[in-house]
């Protein structure tokens, strides 16, 4: 199947072709397409590049557009008219294969949207291809999208979010006109699972009760069923709790599918070098050293402890609190004991002990009510060891005892 891609070097464009780059190459093995040339077209390209993939393209990607011009004019010329010549050249060629149409929310020309010149444009785009689809029978795909958010999206330009998270990333100035007001917004991973969908003839369907899709198998438009809806305010506020991480160490509540989660991975696209890296607070003793790493809101912490040759760590136990330790570096072992007596015996519960290596991980829990520690065996190597524990460590309730593992056997 070759590609045809007009406006390749925009956002869409650019995370489409790469991951039709990786279908093709085998990278990327979820889908049943078979990709053969795919034709990058974009404002620098040719007429000869559009001929020859007007003539030998199976599919249509067309996302080539103008957003931002310097007259109103232009967006008529840039989107109606650049629509109509691609069409007219695929007619030359009698190829009828199918073609996706990228249009905007804008072309309802409802609300806010009244009177847009680009709405305007981008219905005339669409007007266009359905006629062509009446003409020549050709199967067109015509999607209205809303607000647009991912990697390598344009700040400044056409995306609200790229804006924002470009300027809190980078430490600039923004203008914010009323946080109050609400967008629907599209992740360009979704849009891309789409637009592959499209290419094996599942696309989704559907009509339109003003602004909002209504899901239709025999629809005249088509749509990339899952949006999101937050205001302007509720993103400005995520992306500084983003920000926020690598001094507070806290990472905010990231559920699979939210849109907090693509937004996150849409911020961290923006940081400058100087922010890709940040230093960690290191508690160092004559044992070793205690950093945390990461904080969660639900599921506890992540920390690392590195023990000198020969230094015990730990020897305490917690009511609530359970840990996993995972030694990933060196030689060493970790014991555990219930506290107190056994009641049958009258004598100490036994020691659990664990004999661990960073060449056979292992993962060691240690249990509330457990006095535990952690002893490197080796007398030349660090002993690293990676620690999860259930819950953050709140100082002025740190839930933690001392009490030596084998004081009570001696």
């Amino acid at each position: 199947m070759n590609i045809l891609v007009t406006g390749a070097k925009g956002f869409v464009g650019q995370n489409l072709i790469e991951n039709l780059k990786a279908i093709k190459e085998g990278k990327n093995r979820t889908r049943n397409i078979c990709i053969g040339r795919i034709y990058e077209y974009d404002k620098n390209s040719t007429e000869e590049e559009l001929r020859e993939a007007c003539e030998h393209a199976d599919f249509v990607f067309h996302l080539a557009g103008v957003n931002r011009p310097d007259h109103t004019s232009e967006f008529m010329e840039g989107n109606a008219g650049f629509s109509s010549h691609l069409l007219d050249t695929l007619k030359q060629y009698s190829n009828f294969c199918p073609v996706m149409l990228a249009s905007s929310i804008q072309a309802s020309l409802l609300g806010r949207f009244s009177g847009s010149e680009y709405g305007k444009s981008k219905l005339e785009g669409e007007r266009l291809f359905f006629q062509y689809s009446k003409e020549t029978g050709a199967k067109v795909l015509v999607y209205r999208f809303p607000n647009l958010f991912g990697k390598w999206c344009r700040p400044n330009y056409n995306s609200a979010v790229a804006t924002f998270c470009h300027a809190i990333a980078n430490d600039l100035d923004y203008l914010v006109n009323d946080p109050t007001t609400e967008l629907e917004l599209l992740y360009i991973d979704d849009l891309v699972y789409e637009m592959f969908d499209a290419l094996e003839g599942k696309e989704n369907r559907c009509e339109y009760e003003g602004l909002d899709s209504v899901p239709s198998p025999c629809g005249t438009y088509c749509h990339v069923p899952l949006t999101y809806h937050a205001s302007i305010g509720e993103i400005i506020d995520l992306l500084y709790r983003f920000k926020a991480m690598p001094s507070t160490l806290f990472m905010p509540q990231i559920p699979e599918g939210s849109f907090a989660k693509k937004l996150y991975s849409t911020y961290l696209s923006y940081l400058p070098e100087s922010a890709m890296s940040y230093d960690l607070p290191m508690h160092v003793d004559n044992r070793g050293i205690f950093t945390e790493l990461l904080k969660t809101p639900d599921c506890g912490q992540v920390s690392i402890n590195i023990a000198r040759p020969g230094n015990v760590r730990g020897q305490h136990w917690h009511n609530s609190k359970w840990e996993i330790f995972i030694v990933v570096s060196g030689h060493g072992l970790i014991q555990e004991r219930r506290i107190g007596t056994d009641p049958q015996t009258g004598k100490p519960y036994p020691i659990h002990s664990f004999e661990v290596y960073g060449e056979q991980m292992r993962a060691i829990q240690m249990l509330p009510g457990f006095t535990h520690n952690i002893i490197n065996l080796s007398d030349t190597e660090n002993l690293v060891t990676v620690m999860w524990a259930n819950e953050q460590f709140d100082p002025h309730h740190p839930d933690t005892f001392f009490e030596c593992v084998e004081s009570r056997e001696k």
